[in-house]
């Protein structure tokens, strides 16, 4: 008999030592080599390798290390902070080794540029110390650079070369180690080079490491927030719950909470793990699940969920899910797997280079063998000297400045029209974008309830009326009061007596001496007032999803009045901006259907997903991304932390919570919807900065890789010496720089009014 076909299992694994694309390239390969593996992707901004198959994990661990990386065993999210530590670690590392090598550059270059540039600096050098003493100083310091702060990229670019799979550490460090030792040849046997071509490129190749390492260290600030939003997510968990035991109260670690517990719930305390309501009544803060600013009215029988906040009352609810069966924890899942998915870019540099460093090392070797071969004599210094010229040539100064100062200079401009670019890969994406989804409650809307209608009857007056309302409902607990109160601020209220809560109708008070009933129409009707002077109004507010609400004074019917989460000033400007950029907008929401549809309406909305939970967000993202291509998620909330992450962007307003500006890409600083539309369109212009700078980088270097190889030598006697091949390396960098720059002055579009 045939064994049964071992079951297929999904491995996480942490790995270490990952730089750029091509390194994810190379561990993905490894991983889908190991018999058994179905599918394999690997993150490298969470540094995590997700692997489907029948595989043994050593086999999977033993794959990775084969090829030049470290992995291991991933703890739970909860207790693992390695990650972070080691993060916070290497960015330390790394901002004192670029500190320590600029420090040793420095001089390098004042010595070396300085003499090139102003020639009293030349005279100067020639006069005191001599060019053979500033060529020795070079020599030291520049050494210094590459075996101390440098020497990460010999000791990871070497063994790539070695193993036939060279990466940017390769090019860096076949750069910089030509130049470093064609100098050393220069500075201590002159006699080897032929005439004309002895001269030390010292600086080059320090002022290289040093840059690359700037970079390093920048990426490495920003990689060490990525986990932050789920370490906050987890903060919201609480850390106690009073259990009833045996007819006594106790706190235990929620850890320790079983299904079927009983707990009690105190005004103010968060609720521990989901649960059904059991005695009590209350209100309970559930914006964190359903982005709703109103909290909720709880009694017997509803259900509570772990995280939220008890407002007003005591409750006693039935454990229903604990642990890791919690929505809380669901949450978490959902934002780390979307998290930790594979994301469709590549940067452009480590694309280029798959193919672009076997090139250039294979035309330096081809070069050297053609002049040791066929060249005059001396062959063998003509041939060093011409393959030195190509791999100096080619060295990856321009290339590898190209995208991080278009990136630099792009999300500094953004930071100042208040558009927050929190991870690079997010303005390749963004303006890929083919619809724009918001979340709608603090996103597109205020995010808090407020008065917006009051009208009156004939025969009353409205501060007199607000005044009246105001006392009474600041006498309730409902949230809706609140907002009423809050509009009356300023407004002297009257003392109110005899206040009385009428279950499923309304409140009723003596204020002032007036009496004051406030309810829904079926509340007056059972007063046996007729609503039909104000059946337009109510109409109205029915199309804008507003529930209204009637005030009766003495009997008579006074008012009609509207609480509701207005839209922000700018969120119709916004949208029509957008529009106007050839973008689908989309809403995707916690609030009921009809609410979401008016607001639909009244801004021109393209589509609607409502009534969902946070995974439904997720899931409507996915649908709405497969349906229109790329997609950038807006959001403010705790609710939407897992659609953010799950976006091709996520866009979080500034104003809202840590947790989704943690999750997000891109953070409006502002609060304003106008920055997005700004976001996009700075997105372009520095995407189209970047592709201007690789392609001068990669065009200087291609275009003089056959001059320094000695193309020209037959026809016109023409040789690139490694002085012009340096020369033509820092003025594409300089250009690149140049060009970056103009970015500074890039404005925000204009909005359509």
């Amino acid at each position: 008999m045939n064994a049964p076909a071992k079951p297929l299992a999904t491995h996480a694994l942490t790995i270490e030592g990952m730089h750029c694309a091509s390194c994810v390239g190379r561990v993905e390969r490894a991983l889908q080599a190991v018999p058994g593996v179905v599918q394999a992707h690997v993150n490298l901004a969470t540094e995590r390798a997700t692997v489907t198959g029948t595989a043994d994990i050593d086999a999977l661990i033993a794959a990775i290390d084969g090829v030049g990386y470290d992995a291991r065993i991933p703890q739970a999210v909860s207790e693992d902070n390695t990650l972070a530590e080691r993060r916070e670690a290497e960015a330390t590392t790394l901002r004192r080794d670029v500190v320590i090598a600029a420090a040793l550059t420095l001089p390098v270059f004042a010595l070396e540029m300085g003499s090139h540039i102003i020639p009293a600096v030349h005279h100067l050098i020639m006069s005191t110390i001599g060019m053979q003493t500033s060529w020795l100083i070079q020599f030291v310091l520049t050494a210094l650079v590459m075996a101390f702060p440098g020497i990460r990229f010999y000791t990871h670019g070497f063994p790539a070369l070695a193993r036939g799979a060279p990466d940017m550490n390769s090019l860096v460090a076949v750069g910089t180690m030509a130049a470093f030792l064609y100098s050393v040849v220069a500075t201590f046997a002159p006699e080897l080079l032929p005439p004309g071509t002895v001269n030390v490129y010292y600086e080059p190749a320090a002022v290289i490491v040093t840059l690359i390492l700037l970079g390093r260290w920048l990426e490495a600030r920003a990689k060490g927030r990525t986990s932050q939003a789920i370490q906050r997510l987890i903060g919201l968990q609480a850390k106690t719950a009073r259990v009833r035991r045996d007819g006594v109260c106790l706190d235990i670690p929620v850890a320790d909470v079983q299904p079927g517990d009983v707990i009690e719930l105190r005004p103010g305390e968060r609720v521990p793990v989901d649960g059904e309501v059991i005695e009590g009544e209350s209100y309970v803060d559930e914006s964190m699940i359903t982005g709703e600013p109103v909290p909720v009215e709880k009694r017997a029988g509803a259900m509570v969920v772990g995280g939220t906040v008890n407002q007003t009352g005591a409750l006693a609810l039935r454990a229903t899910a604990v642990g890791a069966d919690t929505m809380l924890a669901q949450i978490i899942r959902l934002v780390e797997s979307a998290q930790g998915a594979k994301l469709p870019i590549q940067a452009i540099v480590d694309q280029v280079t798959l193919w672009f460093v076997p090139a250039v090392i294979t035309v330096a070797l081809i070069t050297f063998m053609i002049w040791f071969s066929f060249g005059p004599a001396p062959a063998l210094t003509f041939g060093l000297v011409n393959a030195v010229a190509v791999l100096i040539i080619a060295c990856p100064c321009a290339m590898g400045l190209a995208t991080p100062t278009s990136i630099m200079v792009g999300t500094g401009r953004g930071a100042e029209t208040g558009v927050l670019f929190r991870k690079g890969e997010a303005l390749q994406l963004l303006k890929e974008a083919r619809v724009v989804a918001f979340d709608k409650t603090g996103t597109l809307t205020e995010g808090a309830p407020k008065l917006t209608d009051l009208e009156l009857a004939d025969g009353f007056e409205r501060n007199t009326v607000l005044a009246q309302i105001a006392a009474v409902e600041a006498k309730s607990e409902h949230p809706i009061g609140r907002a009423i109160v809050e509009a009356a601020h300023g407004l002297t209220l009257p003392d109110v007596t005899q206040f009385e809560g009428i279950t499923g109708f309304g409140v009723a008070a003596q204020a002032g001496g007036a009496r004051v009933e406030i309810g829904a129409d079926r509340y007056m009707a059972r007063l046996g007032l007729d609503v039909g002077i104000f059946a337009e109004t109510a109409a109205r507010m029915g199309d804008e999803g507003k529930t209204p609400l009637y005030a009766a004074i003495d009997g008579k019917l006074a008012a009609i009045i509207a609480v509701a989460d207005p839209i922000k000033s700018q969120t119709p400007e916004a949208i029509r901006t957008l529009h106007h950029l050839g973008l689908k907008v989309a809403m995707v929401t916690g609030d009921n259907q009809r609410t979401a549809d008016a607001i639909a309406r009244q801004l021109g909305i393209d589509h609607v997903v409502a009534e969902v939970l946070p995974e439904g967000k997720l899931v409507a993202v996915r649908d709405l991304k497969a349906a229109h291509g790329r997609l950038a998620f807006v959001g403010d909330g705790i609710n939407d932390a897992p659609a953010l992450a799950e976006a091709d962007v996520g866009l979080a307003i500034g104003t809202g919570t840590d947790v989704a500006i943690e999750a997000a890409d891109v953070v409006l600083m502002s609060g304003s919807l106008r920055g997005v539309p700004n976001a996009i369109a700075l997105s372009k212009a520095t995407i189209r900065n970047i592709r201007q700078n690789l392609f001068w980088a990669f065009a200087y270097n291609t275009a003089l890789i056959p001059v320094a190889a000695g193309v020209l030598w037959p026809a016109f006697g023409i040789l690139l010496s490694p002085i012009f091949a340096a020369g033509a390396m820092a003025l594409s960098s300089l250009f690149v720089l140049g060009n970056a720059l103009r970015l500074r002055n890039w404005s925000a579009p204009m909005t359509l009014k």
